[in-house]
């Protein structure tokens, strides 16, 4: 249980939207800042390992600064399609491509879907909560099913044997592919938060709340939307 301290009568009332909000679309599934140890540079270490211009003997140490560069740039990239999905919220399909440096047209069919986060052609997508990955090919269709949370869009871990995304999502992928000497993954980039209770005591004005995520997934997250984060 989360509880949020001096919440007052309006905070509660936008609380309780957003939380509404949260519950019906889900929120993006970043790496929490535990992830980059107390400092938040772990990653600049897993960097230069990757580079060689750090060395490490052991072995445990050094894959844990590695994986935690592959959580930087998975984070780096998930922060780019946020800000595509922002920039498809006030302008068109062909504006957006402009400011991302997109070709003309490779954007067509995404501003209409139902989804706050946008599926782009070649997008890597995982079957939710598990299950197997592919990539779209018929975006009206794969939106369809992310609506109804079939299927979710999975975020690069770069390594060894990872699958990677092609056409559009391939480019907008394209700076955060790095060779490494570490197995690659895919990581859901968009979860849903599950058994969502919510309880306001007034008198001490505290809101109270809890929720299930899906293994592996940060509450911070959730909080950071709540909060009105700087990705809404």
């Amino acid at each position: 249980k989360i509880r949020l301290k001096k919440v007052l009568g309006v905070q509660k009332d936008k609380l309780d939207s957003v939380l509404k909000w949260i519950k019906t679309n889900g929120v993006p599934n970043y790496f929490g800042n535990q992830r980059f140890g107390n400092d938040g540079d772990n990653w600049v270490d897993g960097k230069k390992l990757i580079e060689g211009t750090l060395k490490m003997r052991d072995k445990k140490t050094r894959e844990f600064l590695m994986g935690s560069y592959q959580s930087y740039l998975f984070n780096n990239w998930l922060s780019k399609r946020m800000e595509l999905n922002l920039l498809l919220e006030k302008f068109s399909e062909a504006e957006t491509e402009q400011v991302m440096e997109l070709p003309e047209g490779s954007l067509k069919g995404t501003k209409d879907q139902p989804n706050f986060f946008k599926l782009v052609e070649g997008d890597t997508m995982m079957h939710y909560p598990y299950g197997r990955v592919f990539n779209v090919e018929d975006l009206a269709e794969e939106a369809r099913r992310f609506e109804t949370k079939d299927i979710a869009p999975a975020g690069l871990l770069p390594g060894k044997k990872a699958k990677l995304s092609t056409a559009t999502a391939g480019l907008l992928e394209a700076a955060f592919v790095e060779k490494m000497p570490l197995n690659g993954a895919r990581r859901y980039a968009w979860i849903q938060v599950t058994e969502v209770t919510k309880n306001y005591v007034e008198e001490k004005a505290h809101y109270e709340l809890s929720f299930v995520l899906p293994k592996g997934s940060y509450a911070t997250n959730v909080l950071d939307v709540l909060r009105g984060g700087n990705e809404f």
